[in-house]
């Protein structure tokens, strides 16, 4: 592939807000490969889906033949971006800062190629520069180099001013990163920085930066913030953000994220966030359009990302676990994804005589039915499933060798009235 073909491949996928100069940077990728970065700060210990678009952009370049740089905050993470932020962050400890650089240094890797022959990924932790550099000499040798009234100008700056304020600490992160940015151009050649759209006044100063201490040129592209279709922050959910640690949000969780997608903006997340071919997209996109009840793209999606972030086998467990609740076999998945499924569903603890529960009466102390007479009835009728298994004998009992780990049984009623029980031990 060309190295110049990656901005097409951004275009079609939606994945262009804007660029500091589309013919100079076009041209100079015409002539070879170059070296791009963008920055992650370790404001938590784990990246989340937001994170996404400009890590996997990285990779999108080093498929065209670049050489991504992914840099972790150490440094700029004990200050706190103000870009998109309504509010002041709260500062972490070193100490804190550091755990988390750790933890998503090990995310930063698995989305990368840090093997490829002529353009491995590389990783760079800012605090290993700016340990070394001395307030008054930060101030004499970058902060002259910048105009306050043009920091005010930056809309990042702008928005906070007209709202809750902005300290002098926050204030001073655009010097940070744009020194990060002249730093890597420095000493590894660096020449191109991406991020997303709020990250524009960023960048540019580390453009200036660059034209003014070094008498270079080097450019910036930013993607566009992915919002839902009404409107509001993409990457959310009732329980907070989406994580790439399975710590935080589970690979289950993670998957059914993804098939949960608006049926308005799936043909944009897979441009957005999987590798598929444009061929094969457009055929997902057309099928969506015939049948999107059918949630065939949501399905590819969710398939593809959590493989991206968390491998094969974490993504046939989800798949499994996600058919249970469709009447799917519960055996084959772990205890740890069995109890994701388990709680999207109503649960009720119930202790087991010597003789076991009896059908019926498990079926009213999970609420699944009324009484006992209805329980009969709709056993007697096809309707009842022990761990998705049909039993229609009224009279049969529920003993621990039905309890999946010794501890949850699935009842349903029906096609779609689920609920587990948990078995207390004695």
């Amino acid at each position: 592939m060309q190295p110049e073909a990656i901005l097409d491949e951004l275009k079609w996928r939606g994945l262009w807000a804007d660029c500091t100069d589309e013919a100079g940077l076009a041209a100079r990728l015409a002539e070879g490969p170059v070296t791009v970065y963008a920055g992650f700060d370790p404001t938590a210990d784990s990246l989340h889906v937001g994170h996404l678009l400009p890590l996997l952009g990285l990779r999108r370049f080093q498929q065209f033949g670049h050489t991504p740089v992914a840099l972790a905050g150490g440094a700029t993470g004990s200050i706190g971006d103000p870009s998109g932020k309504s509010d002041e962050r709260n500062l972490l400890s070193r100490d804190e800062i550091a755990a988390n650089v750790a933890k998503i240094t090990g995310q930063l890797e698995r989305l990368m190629d840090f093997t490829a022959a002529g353009n491995a990924a590389r990783l760079a932790n800012n605090a290993d520069w700016f340990a070394a550099i001395g307030f008054l000499d930060f101030l004499r040798d970058v902060g002259k180099h910048f105009s306050v009234n043009a920091m005010v100008a930056k809309e990042s700056v702008r928005n906070r001013m007209e709202g809750a304020g902005i300290s002098y600490t926050e204030f001073s992160y655009m010097l940070l990163q744009a020194y990060d940015f002249y730093h890597l151009h420095q000493t590894e050649n660096c020449e191109l920085q991406i991020g997303g759209s709020d990250q524009w006044g960023n960048i540019t100063a580390g453009m200036e930066l660059i034209r003014r201490k070094a008498g270079a040129g080097a450019f910036g592209l930013t993607m566009p913030l992915l919002t839902k279709a009404d409107g509001t922050k993409f990457g959310k959910t009732a329980g907070g953000a989406v994580w790439l640690d399975p710590a935080r949000t589970s690979p289950y969780k993670f998957y059914q994220f993804w098939i949960n997608t608006e049926d308005a903006k799936v043909v944009e997340c897979l441009k957005y966030f999987t590798f598929l071919e444009r061929e094969e997209i457009e055929t997902l996109e057309a099928q969506h359009g015939e049948a999107p009840g059918a949630r065939e793209a949501q399905r590819r999606l969710a398939e593809e990302v959590t493989t991206l972030v968390h491998g094969a086998d974490a993504t046939a467990d989800a798949v499994r676990a996600s058919r249970i609740l469709f009447g799917g076999d519960v055996t084959g998945v772990s205890e740890a994804v069995f109890e994701d499924v388990a709680a999207e569903v109503p649960r009720a603890a119930v202790r087991l005589d010597a003789d076991g529960l009896g059908l019926l009466d498990a079926l009213v102390a999970a609420k699944l039915c009324g009484s006992k007479g209805q329980a009969r009835k709709d056993a007697q009728g096809g309707g009842v499933y022990l761990n998705n298994v049909r039993v229609e004998d009224a009279a049969a009992r529920i003993g621990g060798g039905d309890f999946l780990f010794g501890k949850y049984v699935l009842l349903r009623r029906g096609k779609k009235n689920y609920a587990v029980l948990e078995r207390e031990q004695a």
